[in-house]
């Protein structure tokens, strides 16, 4: 078992690790944004917080920053839907089929129109004319981004006149940017009652609030394709409109639309900055939904599960710090020193013997720190060997059976020390049921089980001492289906015994069962191979990565990555990753272009990536 919550952070004072009532968030501007953000679901501790960070790569909130910046934070589940689209990943991989882009250089060239009219508008509205001029300036810029539309018209004979009707999505957004610089805002005065040059300032700042997000996530676009580019590669079609997104002038003029927004909000209040939010947010939306909607005719590898509805699909998963924000054995510790009992009184009429609260905590602590010693020393000592050229998958097995004795060698000192004696299973289960999951990792399960064109099967593979409190978990996200595959505790009249049923101690183990299940699958299915996906985050994760069709790692740790890459393991980010494949995706019948043992991961920073991967826009 990883004592992992030893190097996180985490400490016993309450069982604060788990979900507890939001707070409320205060109007004031400067802590607008520490309360109506939280990085958890629910209000939690700053060692809490610290675990969580740990396995994320969206920075932490600052009071300080602008108001823009942490808008484009918070709503990045948005901007990964929206690169993660069909369309952005075949313009990216440079296949798109040119008449899906001609359809869609019509829709922008309609959504451009509605947007310099929107500036225009929110020009009208400002007070100030350093502010104006800015605004002015703005809306020169996407009059040139109109300009290099129409040089795509002239270099490719592109004929956007037989591209005549607005699509809906299209239609919402320029209504919903159109209204919003006509001052027809939720909480704001009708448009013809707004006196005073202030009140119409109010106009101008909620339209940057609805524009704001659209230059962003073009930078970000923009930006990101152009990271791929292959400089020796010449059939790339769409370079031009990479180069242009990516730009240092567009970087430039969407830097001035979020400058220019905090500007205009700096004097607001709470109320006031929440709507800007939410236009935020509904522009965010209209965008994944504009670019959603582009018409393709053509083979893509996203949306994974759509291009595989045909196919037996397994998903497997870790689950300490893949689907929970804190591993499981911080929580189990956390039970046990805040129930045991705090003096010799407190043990009277006990059915097992416990140690008092204090001992246990040293206990723990001193458990802990062995563990994490031991844990760096065999690591190193597996980095001491010869580092390999190319992908070496039977010398990383010998090199992990090292890890599985380490593994298995701490959780005897577990179960020896005494410190899992006496645990109640309803406070197991009701812990469980308040464990903090990683967002969106809830979601992603429910609408793989609940696809009903779909055969999919989900299998948790974890090192957890006690099943029980993973079920308990899934349980409360109002998930049962869910197949848990972990060490259990035994009980006696539902008092844990300190003894470990041990099914899932090492990475070996981890590999055995993973085999093991898909043996079952392919018995119960005439031998035929399901599509496997395999998510996890650490070493103990490694050999189930590399077995699955599709290994991808969330938020990996240091060691995963070092010992990774000594075995000749390549770390691939996964959008870049579907991009490659998408090139070699050409042909009009779907082949499976996934397979197991190939050597490459695919990293991502959430699970808003891995929903979008699978299961596209839903």
């Amino acid at each position: 078992m990883c004592f992992l919550f030893s190097t996180r952070l985490i400490n016993y004072s309450s069982l604060h690790l788990l979900r507890s009532p939001r707070t409320t968030a205060t109007p004031i501007r400067s802590l607008w944004f520490q309360n109506k953000s939280p990085v958890f679901r629910s209000a939690t501790s700053p060692m809490a917080a610290a675990a969580f960070s740990s396995t994320m790569t969206i920075p932490p909130n600052n009071a300080e920053e602008a108001l823009a910046r942490k808008l484009w934070i918070k709503f990045n589940r948005e901007r990964i839907f929206s690169i993660y689209s069909p369309f952005a990943v075949c313009l990216a991989a440079g296949n798109l089929k040119i008449d899906t882009f001609r359809q869609y250089i019509a829709q922008d060239v309609h959504f451009l129109k509605a947007f310099a009219h929107a500036y225009e508008l929110a020009e009208e509205c400002a007070d100030d004319d350093d502010d104006k001029l800015a605004i002015s300036n703005l809306r020169k810029s996407v009059m040139e981004e109109l300009k290099m539309h129409d040089s795509f018209v002239q270099d490719w004979d592109l004929d956007i006149s037989k591209e005549v009707n607005v699509n809906s999505a299209t239609l919402r957004y320029t209504e919903f940017l159109l209204a919003t610089a006509s001052g027809k805002v939720e909480g704001l005065k009708a448009p013809g009652m707004l006196d005073t040059p202030f009140e119409k300032t109010k106009v101008a700042a909620y339209t940057l609030g609805a524009v704001t997000p659209c230059m962003r996530l073009y930078a970000f676009l923009g930006k990101e394709f152009g990271a791929l580019l292959d400089l020796s590669e010449v059939n790339q079609p769409y370079k031009k409109w990479i180069d242009n997104y990516s730009s240092d002038a567009f970087q430039a003029s969407a830097k001035q639309t979020e400058d220019l927004l905090e500007k205009l909000s700096v004097s607001m209040t709470g109320e006031e900055l929440d709507i800007i939010e939410k236009l935020y947010q509904q522009a965010m939306k209209l965008e994944v939904e504009f670019f959603h909607a582009q018409p393709l005719s053509q083979p893509t590898v996203v949306p994974l599960l759509k291009n595989h509805s045909k196919d037996d699909l397994v998903i497997f998963s870790d689950f300490d710090l893949t689907c929970s924000v804190v591993d499981s054995s911080a929580i189990l510790a956390e039970i046990a020193i805040v129930t045991a009992p705090k003096d010799d009184q407190g043990r009277s009429g006990q059915q097992i013997h416990r140690m008092l609260s204090s001992d246990l905590r040293n206990t723990w602590n001193l458990l802990s720190k062995q563990y994490t010693e031991h844990y760096e020393e065999c690591i190193e000592n597996i980095l001491n060997k010869e580092k390999v050229d190319k992908f070496d998958y039977e010398g990383l097995c010998k090199a992990l059976e090292q890890l599985s004795d380490f593994e298995k060698e701490a959780n005897n000192r577990v179960i020896e020390s005494g410190v899992l004696k006496g645990l109640n299973l309803e406070d197991i289960k009701r812990a469980g049921e308040r464990v903090i999951l990683q967002d969106g990792c809830i979601n992603v399960f429910q609408k793989i089980l609940k696809t009903s064109n779909l055969n999919a099967k989900v299998h948790v593979l974890s090192y957890c001492w006690c099943g029980d409190l993973i079920r308990a978990a899934f349980c409360a996200g109002g998930i049962d289906s869910v197949e848990v595959h972990a060490n259990e505790f035994t009980f006696d009249e539902s008092i844990s015994t300190g003894e470990i049923e041990r099914k899932v101690e090492s990475p070996i183990d981890k590999a055995q069962k993973f085999k093991s299940i898909l043996q079952n699958e392919k018995d119960n299915n005439e031998k035929k191979n399901p599509l496997t996906v395999y998510i996890g985050d650490s070493v103990g994760d490694l050999l189930c990565l590399l077995e699955a069709d599709i290994g991808i790692v969330v938020s990996s740790s240091s060691s995963l990555r070092r010992v990774g890459s000594h075995f000749g393991v390549s770390f691939v980010p996964l959008f870049s990753g579907i991009v490659e494949k998408q090139k070699q995706h050409t042909l009009e019948e779907s082949s499976s272009t996934w397979k197991g043992l190939s050597g490459t991961l695919y990293t991502v920073s959430s699970w808003a990536e891995i929903h979008s991967f699978a299961l596209g826009w839903e």
